[in-house]
C-alpha cells in the first residue's frame, strides 16, 4: 500500500487539485491510501475583552467543507480514505502527522501567484517542501 498524506485547508478548489493528483497515481483503486489531515492552527489573540486562545475554540470533529467534498470524491478513486484533525503549527504539524503515517509522500495543492510571487512558494508550502523526509507534490490550482 502506497500510503499519501493530503493536507487541506479551507480552499476546496486547492484540496481537490490535489485529490486529483492523489487519485491520479498508478494503481490508485487498488493500492493508495490517503489520510486527509486538517490542522486547526493554533493562535494567542489579547485584547480589550480578554485572551483567546486557539485550543479554547477548535473542535477534533469540526472540519471545514474541503474535507468532506476531498474525502466524497477520493471514496471511489483510491483503496482506502480516512481523516484527521489536529491543532498546532501548521507546517509541524503536516511533517509530524507524515512521519506518524509513514506517508510515502505529500500531496498538497498550491496557488497561482503574481509573478514576483512566482519565485516562492506559499510559506507553508514551501516549509513542508523543505523540511518533509518524503517527496512532496505540489498540485497547482489554475
Amino acid at each position: 500500500m502506497y500510503r499519501v498524506l493530503l493536507p487541506v485547508g479551507e480552499s476546496e478548489q486547492r484540496a481537490m487539485k490535489a485529490a486529483e493528483a492523489a487519485s491520479s497515481l498508478p494503481s490508485a483503486e487498488e493500492a493508495v491510501d490517503v489520510v486527509i489531515l486538517n490542522v486547526f492552527e493554533e493562535f494567542d489573540v489579547t485584547g480589550e475583552a480578554g485572551q483567546v486562545k486557539s485550543e479554547d475554540v477548535w473542535d477534533k470533529s469540526e472540519y471545514p467543507d474541503s474535507v468532506a467534498a476531498v474525502e466524497s470524491y477520493l471514496d471511489s478513486r483510491v483503496a482506502a480514505v480516512s481523516k484527521r484533525r489536529e491543532h498546532g503549527d501548521i507546517t509541524k504539524q503536516i511533517i509530524a502527522i507524515a512521519d506518524e503515517t509513514g506517508a510515502d509522500s505529500i500531496v498538497m495543492g498550491g496557488r497561482k501567484r503574481s509573478p514576483t510571487g512566482k519565485v516562492l512558494f506559499g510559506s507553508t508550502t514551501q516549509s513542508v517542501m523543505l523540511s518533509a523526509k518524503c517527496p512532496v507534490m505540489v498540485s497547482s490550482s489554475e
